[in-house]
């Protein structure tokens, strides 16, 4: 079965302007071991002594997952992430001629020399270490170069070979840049050579394509997906983990062991702690995901939901709802009123649909309307009655 590495509290931080304190990375990590997650990646322990100790506290809280360093491609750097006591070890490096002679100074052959000795030292030092060796920027660079690489890391020690799309290169209906091509010739290259590590994807959004390369990928045979919640990353981040999961389980039923009822609880707080508004409109987790507004779309979820969703928000633990507004009908008003608790009212039919024209002109403030708080005060104002005047 697939795995997934949660990314959150190291690409997560990498959006420009998020910080989580060791303290709340812990409760971000127990929300994502509570789903179900495999491996959670927690940051790389030299670039702040914060995020050591919110690796070090973490490897040492108890949870199920495997939890996770990222680190260059140096001795001192992967010692310093090993010394956090985590289960798995992420290792980079470019192999791409760009990076090699323009920003490294060096020949292929000692870019992987140097991931050679690197892996050889992590490996020595924890036997079961999970390794994890990328070839940054992976599917822009010579795949010659990629499966040399990959090769000697695995012989070296590495379980799995990630292939990271940096920059949101590979599209799902390209013939040759499409991330299924990458993972089957790689699979396949390494398996010529008697070795069968695990294939890891890291897939970037830039372009939009992230969670369809990542289940391109996942057809392919790909063994590891990386996310993030609400998909945080550098640029335009990377995979949304709430999306992944309900594609999976929409593509593979035997892949549901995950709890997705602890995703919304995770969201909210990831949201309200990195300071960035879940989109309402955002698939699965977006306050208006499971909301029915137009009339024609009420008036039919009301009989039966699955005439307007695919998807029941049952599976996350949370109901649908309706909107009242501009396009709502007589319809969502009735439910609307029974909502609040005044079904004695409902069958006022020319009380509803005074309300109804109401909320219309209400509408038209463009805001949404607070169904619990306004609706008993627009109830009111249709329900007094004119006062007599005297002759």
């Amino acid at each position: 079965m697939v795995k997934i590495l949660d990314s959150t509290l190291r690409e997560g931080e990498q959006t420009p302007g998020i910080y989580f304190s060791p303290d709340e990375k812990l409760l971000i990590a127990q929300f994502l071991d509570q789903i179900g997650i495999d491996i959670i990646e927690v940051g790389n322990p030299v670039v702040d002594g914060e995020i050591t100790l919110a690796i070090t506290k973490i490897a040492k809280a108890g949870l199920n997952a495997k939890i996770g360093a990222h680190s260059l491609c140096r001795i001192d750097n992967v010692q310093k992430a090993i010394d956090c006591g985590v289960d798995f070890l992420g290792v980079f490096f470019s192999v791409s001629p760009q990076r090699l002679y323009r920003d490294y100074n060096i020949s292929l052959e000692k870019a992987i020399d140097r991931i050679v000795e690197v892996i050889t030292y992590a490996r020595k030092q924890k036997n079961d270490l999970l390794i994890r060796y990328t070839p940054e920027d992976t599917v822009r660079s010579p795949i010659e170069n990629v499966i040399s690489a990959a090769s000697e890391a695995v012989k070296a020690g590495a379980n799995i070979i990630s292939i990271a799309d940096t920059t949101g290169y590979t599209n799902p209906f390209h013939p040759q840049r499409n991330i299924y091509n990458y993972v089957k010739t790689l699979k396949d290259e390494l398996e010529k050579r008697d070795l069968y590590p695990q294939i890891a994807v890291h897939c970037h959004n830039d372009k939009g394509l992230a969670l369809a390369n990542a289940l391109d990928a996942y057809r392919a045979g790909a063994d590891i997906i990386d996310v993030s919640v609400m998909g945080l990353g550098e640029r335009a981040g990377i995979v949304d983990l709430a999306e992944l999961l309900i594609n999976l389980i929409d593509m593979n039923d035997e892949v549901n062991s995950w709890q997705l009822n602890y995703l919304k609880d995770l969201y909210d707080f990831v949201s309200e702690h990195s300071h960035i508004s879940i989109p309402p409109h955002q698939a699965i987790t977006g306050k208006n995901a499971f909301t029915h507004y137009a009339g024609v779309h009420v008036k039919a979820v009301a009989k039966d939901e699955r005439l307007y969703q695919s998807l029941s928000p049952d599976i996350l633990g949370i109901k649908s709802s309706l909107a009242l507004g501009m396009q709502s009908g007589i319809t969502a008003v009735e439910l609307a009123i029974k909502q609040i608790g005044r079904e004695d009212l409902a069958k006022n039919k020319d009380l509803v649909a005074k309300i109804l024209q109401e909320i219309k002109v209400i509408s038209k403030r463009g805001t949404p309307i607070d169904i619990d708080k306004e609706l008993p005060e627009i109830i009111e104002r249709c329900t007094i009655k004119p006062m007599m005047t005297s002759s």
